[in-house]
């Protein structure tokens, strides 16, 4: 069985209100936002998942007070030894812009992308603002509906409500299966103790909740696609 390394690469950082994390709960409280592009590490293929925001301008005491650095794109994949040309796979999570706007740069990589997900993409609704059409020009996009393999050991799981093709990416590590939401989560969406919270933004929240259960079932190690203590950790599992 081929077992992958995940490496989360901070790519942005936001600030905003742990309400759009979690589903009436939270309003009020600031958080700081990461945005990731994870490298798995393994197999015979170069795979990411999601690859950030292209602009943006990080609070000034963000890397300190996390203990983690935020790189731009081309930075994030050098310092794990990668150009964006060598990028064989990149796996799209959802098309919202903070997760797919240095796509284009991965010009040889097939992009991995749900149906229902380039769609909506293609002609959004204005409910949702975070959808830009024209960054899926010229990329070399792999069209996929429903659960499926991608490469041996990793594979996705349709996971909708945030967005209509939200998908999440499990992985087989030496401590089990490590599986990236496919939609907007933070650890307060996963409370140890407690049901699971649906995503604060959503186009479908029953399909949102019904998804964040049904990852949490699906998982070992769970990572939640924008949690900050994933940046501080260079390699999962350690």
């Amino acid at each position: 069985m081929t077992e992958y390394v995940i490496h989360p690469l901070v790519v942005g950082i936001n600030e905003t209100d742990q309400g759009i994390m979690t589903y009436q709960q939270g309003y009020g409280t600031r958080i700081h936002l990461p945005i990731y592009v994870f490298y798995l590490e393994g197999g015979d293929q170069r795979i990411i998942v999601d690859t950030g925001l292209e602009d943006f301008m990080a609070p000034p005491d963000v890397e300190a007070r996390y203990g983690f650095q935020v790189f731009e794109f081309e930075e994030a994949l050098a310092s794990v030894g990668l150009k964006p040309e060598d990028v064989d796979i990149v796996i799209q999570t959802h098309l919202h812009n903070d997760h797919c706007e240095n796509t284009y740069k991965c010009k040889n990589a097939r992009i991995i992308v749900q149906k229902a997900e380039y769609e909506f993409a293609l002609n959004p609704h204005p409910i949702d603002h975070r959808y830009f059409p024209e960054l899926l020009e010229g990329l070399n996009l792999e069209i996929i509906e429903g659960d499926r393999e991608i490469a041996p050991g990793i594979r996705v799981m349709l996971t909708p409500g945030h967005t209509p093709g939200g998908q999440s990416v499990i992985v087989d590590t030496r401590a089990g299966k490590a599986l990236i939401t496919g939609f907007c989560a933070n650890d307060k969406n996963f409370p140890a103790s407690a049901p699971v919270v649906a995503p604060g933004v959503h186009l479908d929240a029953v399909e949102a909740l019904e998804s964040a259960q049904r990852a949490k079932a699906a998982a070992d190690l769970l990572l939640p696609l924008h949690d900050l203590s994933l940046g501080a950790r260079k390699r999962i599992p350690e």
